[in-house]
């Protein structure tokens, strides 16, 4: 396939960044996104230009790390897959493809594709941890019945990869997909009752000081997640920070 690649350049955080039109050939149909944003990188390179700057690591759909808007999408167009599981069979020859970071003053820009989430870092260190300890002197598991139904819950939020889908897709680029995912892995398990009512309030406040939006309710965020993150996990933590404000 050829292809013409709409790319943001930005030099650093301080710099205008731009928009700056490439093209491509001789892509595969059954490359990954990244293995043709590697190519091209390859390409620039050989020219003696800056290779495009993005994020990547582990490439199996875990990380989270590799974040791009891609023709006006969260990860690009097909649905419940990262960057690094998108192939380039979903475009076809000619096509143009539009590659943006994520937008949200939250996460600011670092360098072209690249922006800072540390934000989603500091929330999770508001609250999003258990104090039992887990080392050492462990039960065994049986030992602590959970509600089969509890537990599938908690496990379909903990499948949160962090990867901010949720905030770039979501006009006030809210986090509170993300942040009631983490609230519900532990809420939903008797490990977590222990600091259940600090925890939510300390990861909402944290959450609105990182300058997050609030929910809009369209529901884009769960549509646009890579592991399907339900919005019922937000109904969730309104009443988990309903019940801990009342009772603090």
């Amino acid at each position: 396939m050829n292809l013409k690649l709409k790319i943001w350049r930005q030099a650093k955080a301080e710099s205008k960044g731009r928009m700056v039109t490439y093209s491509i050939t001789d892509v595969s149909p059954d490359m990954s996104f990244l293995e043709m944003m590697d190519m091209h990188n390859e390409q620039l390179i050989q020219k003696g230009e800056d290779p495009v700057a993005f994020d990547h690591d582990c490439r199996e759909g875990i990380c989270g790390m590799c974040s791009m808007f891609i023709n006006g999408e969260a990860h690009g167009p097909d649905r419940l897959v990262t960057t690094c599981q998108l192939h380039m069979r979903k475009f076809k020859d000619g096509d143009t493809i539009i590659i943006e970071p994520f937008r949200a003053n939250a996460f600011p820009i670092i360098k072209d594709l690249v922006v800072d989430r540390s934000a989603f870092d500091r929330i999770q260190q508001a609250g999003g941890f258990v104090s039992v300890n887990t080392s050492g002197n462990t039960q065994d598991a049986n030992s602590i019945p959970i509600d089969k139904h509890d537990a599938d819950k908690a496990f379909d939020a903990a499948t949160c990869i962090g990867c901010g889908a949720c905030v770039a897709s979501c006009k006030n680029a809210s986090a509170m997909l993300f942040v009631s995912a983490k609230v519900s892995q532990y809420s939903l398990l008797p490990q977590g009752k222990v600091e259940a009512t600090d925890r939510v309030l300390n990861m909402v406040k944290q959450m609105d000081e990182e300058g997050f939006g609030n929910c809009t309710n369209t529901g884009a965020c769960e549509v646009e997640c890579p592991k399907g993150i339900s919005l019922e996990n937000v109904a969730r933590m309104n009443r988990e920070y309903m019940i801990a404000s009342l009772k603090g």
